[in-house]
């Protein structure tokens, strides 16, 4: 694919991309705003270098892409509801995204993307991992691809959220969204089919045993976390990586403890899952 207003240079043949040539402090052109999302189809998740984003400019780039979302859980700054703090020091008792996961997928119409900004990097360590659901859904064989294509998958957020608050010690009533998907997602855009279950938020498969789905579920956390699809980030402070929902999955690493990692995410509302037979 060509591009006129930014440089694309793929990280891996499979996933990511970092680009180039641009500012996200100032609004993109129609054209420049095109290739960033013609890459981003492509390439599923960008990385973008030396971008030191006020909130506004950060909630201003994200609104390029569609209405952002609130977080179920999550404090915001004063005066930016649409803002995420992504922050660990030696004081905390976890990190947000240490287990792998899509964002929110618990939502009736989950995120379509999310875009991280960190300021303050450890001195080593606290990468994320990133990786394609849609070559994980093409690595199966056809008759589990079939199969699969069959099943909605039950999404709760409830356990996730209420063990993140008892660890902060936070007493909370709230009611946490719920939602069946089904547990292969079609892209609405590029068309291709990925893996949609993560084992944060997904606790069953609809008519189906416990059994039957757990097994089912651990036989494709394992398959979707192989390395084979897999991109990892190194960050640096103000990096920004900018990720699709609908057909990544990620991890943060939590290796750096007792340092500090910090930095603000705003997230892209999506659409309601659906599956499209090929």
């Amino acid at each position: 694919m060509a591009y006129e207003t930014i440089q694309v240079n793929p990280v891996t043949p499979t996933i990511g991309a970092e680009i180039a040539g641009i500012d996200l402090r100032r609004p993109l052109g129609n054209q420049q705003f095109k290739e960033v999302h013609d890459a981003l189809m492509a390439h599923q998740v960008l990385f973008f270098r030396d971008q030191d984003l006020t909130l506004d400019e950060h909630k201003a780039f994200g609104r390029l892409f569609g209405e952002l979302a609130i977080h179920p859980n999550a404090a915001a700054p004063e005066g930016h509801p649409e803002i995420l703090p992504i922050h660990a020091d030696a004081n905390s008792k976890r990190i947000s995204g240490e287990r792998w996961h899509s964002d929110v997928s618990c939502d009736p119409e989950p995120p379509m993307g999310s875009i991280l900004n960190l300021k303050t990097i450890p001195p080593m360590g606290g990468d994320t991992i990133f990786a394609s659901m849609y070559a994980a859904y093409d690595a199966l064989s056809a008759p589990m691809k079939a199969f699969l294509g069959q099943l909605t998958a039950i999404h709760d957020g409830g356990p996730n959220y209420s063990r993140t608050n008892r660890l902060q010690g936070i007493q909370s009533n709230k009611v946490f969204p719920h939602a069946e998907h089904p547990l292969i997602r079609t892209h609405p855009i590029t068309g291709r089919q990925a893996i949609f279950v993560n084992p944060v938020f997904t606790v069953g498969i609809k008519d189906l045993p416990e059994d039957e789905a757990k097994a089912i579920l651990e036989f494709l956390y394992e398959h979707c976390n192989k390395p084979h699809w897999q991109v990892r980030f190194r960050w640096a402070p103000n990096s920004v990586a900018f990720w699709d929902n609908r057909c990544v999955q990620h991890i943060a690493m939590w290796d750096y403890f007792p340092n500090v990692r910090s930095g603000f995410r705003v997230t892209v509302k999506g659409d309601r899952p659906f599956y499209r037979p090929h």
